[in-house]
């Protein structure tokens, strides 16, 4: 499995970093420990190590990541709408 370092904005959805980190979890866990200290002041700013087998596996569990806010906004649009189609039958 390999250590996925992510920097990602919340304000606008904006994937800062995505860096494949390898399989050691110590090293990874430094690499966030020195993104989270060089981010501090910036409560906009979310880091966060994951662990998947690749990046399009991460894509596909983590999605939101590699989403901007127009395109979450339209994947939620799209579920509420679905979801009233089921409860309006």
């Amino acid at each position: 499995m390999t250590h996925f370092l992510l920097v990602y904005r919340r304000s606008t959805g904006d994937l800062i970093e995505c860096k494949d980190l390898g399989p050691d979890r110590a090293d990874a866990l430094e690499c966030r420990t020195r993104h989270e200290r060089l981010n501090k002041d910036d409560l906009d700013i979310e880091v966060v190590v994951l662990i998947a087998t690749d990046r399009q596996a991460l894509m596909r569990t983590h999605s939101r990541y590699f989403k901007n806010v127009g395109q979450l906004a339209t994947d939620l649009g799209a579920l509420a709408e679905s979801s009233g189609n089921r409860h309006s039958g």
